[in-house]
């Protein structure tokens, strides 16, 4: 697999050697990683308004004293950052029944200690890959958005029909304008919208939905 551009793995776990250990081993193959002895050190970096912009993904120690794994795991959740920044659960053999639980509940994967270099990087560069997939579907979202944003509340009124399939005529009709000041407003729609059919239309609108 390519490997992501620009983008970071997080580790959360408070055994140093495997901290160190995780980050030499994403070093050498080539990416960056940062991390936290603590789930209360990440808990800091969350309460810091942190928005992932660029491909992302979590490797989390289940058992950690203070804010476990799993409590760490559902602040997350509940933020609405587990799609973005996948979550792999970093366990030991008994753990593996609650990291199967979490895996069902929303987090990528679970890894078990000790684990296979080759298998976790794999494993996070799908997880790296799919963040990066995340992020370019919201941005092209807001991008729509911002374009829907510069249309006039009459160019909103045509796109809308224009989007149904309405033909010109029952356009001009519904609204009662003429069909040349819909040719208009169409034509300024598609520009706006960077659209050259209905059919582009109707898929940029369900997409920016």
């Amino acid at each position: 697999m390519q490997p992501v551009q620009d983008a970071i793995v997080y580790i959360v776990d408070d055994d140093a050697s495997v901290r160190e250990a995780l980050a030499w081993l994403l070093r050498s193959r080539r990416l960056a990683s940062d991390t936290f002895a603590s789930g209360t050190q990440f808990e800091a970096m969350l309460a810091r308004g942190f928005k992932p912009a660029q491909a992302c993904c979590l490797l989390l120690d289940v058992r950690m004293p203070g804010v476990s794994g799993l409590a760490l795991f559902d602040q997350l959740a509940e933020l609405g950052l587990v799609e973005v920044m996948p979550v792999i659960f970093l366990t030991g053999h008994a753990d593996v029944p609650t990291a199967v639980g979490m895996v069902k509940r929303g987090a990528f994967d679970f890894c078990e200690k000790p684990f296979s270099d080759n298998a976790l990087v794999d494993r996070i560069e799908q997880a790296l890959a799919r963040s990066a997939e995340v992020l370019e579907r919201r941005r092209q979202a807001q991008r729509l958005r911002d374009r829907l944003a510069e249309l006039t509340h009459r160019e909103l009124d045509v796109m809308r029909l224009v989007a149904r399939g309405l033909p010109n005529k029952l356009i001009a009709d519904e609204l009662d304008i003429s069909v040349r000041t819909v040719e208009v407003h169409r034509a300024r729609v598609f520009d706006k919208m960077e659209v050259k059919s209905a059919v582009e239309l109707a898929n940029a609108l369900r997409d920016a939905a």
